[in-house]
C-alpha cells in the first residue's frame, strides 16, 4: 500500500501552500520518506496521508492548522511514534496531513529555583532528563521508550512509567501548556505556578486527549531535587499474596522512599534469559514471582547512601525472617543497577520474540492486584489450556501489564484469532473489580470499541460535547478515542 495518497486539486493547492510555508524539508511526500511516520510502533496499523509536515515553531504549527482547517483536511499530530494503541498514525484513506513535532525540540527555559522547565513538544524524554540532571534537578518521568518518545506525546497520552508510585503520572508533572487549537489559534497556558485558582484548569482537557482536542506545542514541567542516595534490589517472592504487603512494609520502613516497585513473573525472567544474550538471573532461587524495587532519598545529614543501604538491608533481613522473600540481590554499583533494570525493560520484547502475544494494559485497586492476577490467569487458562500468562509491571500503583503468550506450538496467527475473545474475558474481569481497561497506554484506535462498550453514558456524552465544542469539524486526529 502506498503511504502517500495522490492529491486532489484541492489537496494539491494545500500542498503548495504548505511547501511555501515550511520550505525545503518541511513537507515530505515521497513514500520512502513518509512510510516510517505512517507505520504504527507495534505494526498493528499502517496508514496513508497527503503528506508529512515538520514545523519548527508554534507559529508554523498554527499556520499549518489554519490552512488545514480552511481546506477541511484532518490533521494527525505525532511525537516519537512510540505509542501502543495506534493513536499517532492516520487511517488508510490518505486524506490526512500528519504533523510531526520532532523539529520542535528546544528547551525554552530552566528555572531550578522554581523547579520548572519550559520545553517544546518535540523534546525527547531522555534529553529532558539529562538537562534536568545538568541543573542538579530531577525530571522523574521514566519509561522504556524514553530514548525516542517525545514529551508532547507523553503529555497527550498521560504516560505513566516506573516513577508513578512516587511522582505520579505525566498529568501530575505538568504545570502549564501551550496548545494550538483546531482553528489554528494558540492558547498560551504556560503557567509556572503551583497555585492558580482562576477558573477551570484547562490544561487537563489536553493532557491525555491524544491530540483530539488540539496540538500540544510546549509545556511547563515540574522538576524535583535529585536524590542524594539510591538503592536497587531484586527479590524472590514465593507468594503473590505477599507482594502488596511487601510494598506497604517497604514504604513504612523507608519513610516512604520507594520510587519503583515492579513485578516480574518467573516466565518473564526465563524469556529474557532465553532471548537476550548476556543477561543473567540476579538470584539463584527459582520462584514464581520476583520484585524489582528501588528506594531513593535526599542527601540529609551524614552519609545518606550508607544510611539508606543500612535501612534497606535491615528491611530485607526482616522480610527474610518472615518468609516473605527467599532471596535478594542488592545492586552494588551503577552497572549492576542497569543490569537489573534491563531485565524489566526488555520484558515486552522478550515476550514478542517468543511468539504470538496479546497485551492488556489494565489497572485495579492496589489492594486487589493479587486477586486480579489469580482470577485472570485461571479464567484464561480454563478457556485456552496451555496459554502462558505474563503479568508484570508497576503493581505499586495498581497497573498490571496482564499480557498472555501463545501456547507452545500454536503459532502467532492462530493465537491472534482469539484476540477479541481474550480481551473480553480480561476486561470484563477488570471492570467488575472497579478497574480500568487502559491504565497508561491510552485509547487510540485499538481501544475505541472498548471505550464504547464499557464507558459510562454520561462520561461519553460529556467527552463528545467537549470534542464538538473545541473541534466541531472533527479534524483533530479523527478516529481516535471516540
Amino acid at each position: 500500500m502506498s503511504t502517500t495518497a495522490a492529491p486532489t486539486p484541492t489537496a494539491a493547492a494545500l500542498l503548495g501552500k504548505l511547501e511555501t510555508l515550511l520550505g525545503k524539508g518541511g513537507v515530505l511526500t515521497v513514500p520512502a520518506d513518509t512510510h516510517p511516520y505512517f507505520l504504527d510502533h507495534r505494526d498493528l496499523y499502517t496508514g496513508a496521508g497527503l503528506c508529512v509536515v515538520r514545523p519548527r515553531s508554534t507559529e508554523e504549527v498554527s499556520a499549518v492548522v489554519k490552512l488545514c482547517a480552511e481546506a477541511k483536511v484532518p490533521i494527525v499530530p505525532q511525537g516519537g511514534n512510540t505509542g501502543l494503541v495506534g493513536g499517532s498514525v492516520p487511517d488508510d484513506t490518505g486524506t490526512a496531513v500528519l504533523l510531526s513535532l520532532g523539529r520542535m525540540n528546544r528547551i525554552r527555559s530552566m528555572d531550578a529555583v522554581n523547579g520548572t522547565m519550559t520545553v517544546e513538544a518535540g523534546c525527547v524524554l531522555q534529553d529532558l532528563q539529562d538537562a534536568a540532571r545538568e541543573a542538579d534537578r530531577l525530571f522523574p518521568l521514566s519509561l522504556g521508550a524514553e530514548g525516542s518518545c517525545m514529551i508532547g506525546g507523553n503529555i497527550s497520552t498521560n504516560a505513566g512509567g516506573v516513577g508513578v508510585l512516587k511522582y505520579g503520572n505525566t498529568r501530575d508533572l505538568v504545570l502549564g501548556l501551550e496548545v494550538v487549537l483546531p482553528d489554528g489559534r494558540v492558547w498560551n497556558g504556560l503557567n509556572a505556578l503551583r497555585k492558580d485558582n482562576t477558573g477551570y484548569d484547562l490544561k487537563h482537557l489536553f493532557i491525555g486527549a491524544e491530540g483530539t482536542l488540539g496540538i500540544v506545542t510546549a509545556a511547563v514541567v515540574k522538576l524535583f531535587p535529585r536524590p542524594g542516595a539510591q538503592e536497587t534490589v531484586f527479590m524472590a517472592v514465593p507468594e503473590l499474596d505477599d507482594v502488596m504487603g511487601l510494598l506497604n512494609d517497604a514504604r513504612a520502613a523507608s519513610g516512604d522512599c520507594v520510587n519503583a516497585f515492579e513485578l516480574i513473573p518467573r516466565l518473564g525472567l526465563e524469556l529474557v534469559l532465553k532471548h537476550f544474550e548476556g543477561t543473567r538471573a540476579p538470584v539463584e532461587t527459582v520462584t514464581p514471582w520476583y520484585v524489582l524495587m528501588q528506594w531513593s532519598a535526599g542527601a540529609g545529614a551524614g552519609n545518606a547512601q550508607e544510611a539508606l543501604r543500612a535501612a534497606l538491608e535491615n528491611f530485607l533481613e526482616g522480610r527474610f525472617e518472615a518468609g516473605v522473600i527467599t532471596d535478594a540481590a542488592l545492586a552494588a554499583n551503577e552497572t549492576q543497577v542497569k543490569e537489573l533494570w534491563k531485565l524489566r525493560e526488555v520484558l515486552p520484547e522478550a515476550q514478542t520474540r517468543e511468539g504470538g502475544s496479546i497485551k492488556h494494559d489494565v489497572s485495579v485497586p492496589v489492594s486487589r492486584v493479587a486477586e486480579f492476577i489469580k482470577r485472570g490467569s485461571e479464567l484464561l487458562e480454563k478457556r485456552m489450556p496451555g496459554i502462558r500468562t505474563f503479568p508484570f509491571g508497576h503493581v505499586g500503583d495498581g497497573n498490571i501489564h496482564f499480557n498472555v503468550t501463545e501456547p507452545v506450538g500454536m503459532g502467532k496467527q492462530a493465537f491472534h484469532k482469539h484476540w477479541e475473545e481474550l480481551n473480553r474475558i480480561t476486561h470484563d474481569l477488570v471492570m467488575s473489580m472497579g478497574g480500568s481497561f487502559s491504565a497508561e497506554h491510552g485509547i487510540g484506535r485499538l481501544k475505541r470499541g472498548e471505550l464504547a462498550h464499557y464507558g459510562d453514558a454520561i462520561d461519553l456524552e460529556l467527552m463528545r460535547r467537549v470534542k464538538a465544542a473545541l473541534d466541531p469539524d472533527g479534524l483533530m486526529n479523527p478516529g481516535k478515542v471516540l
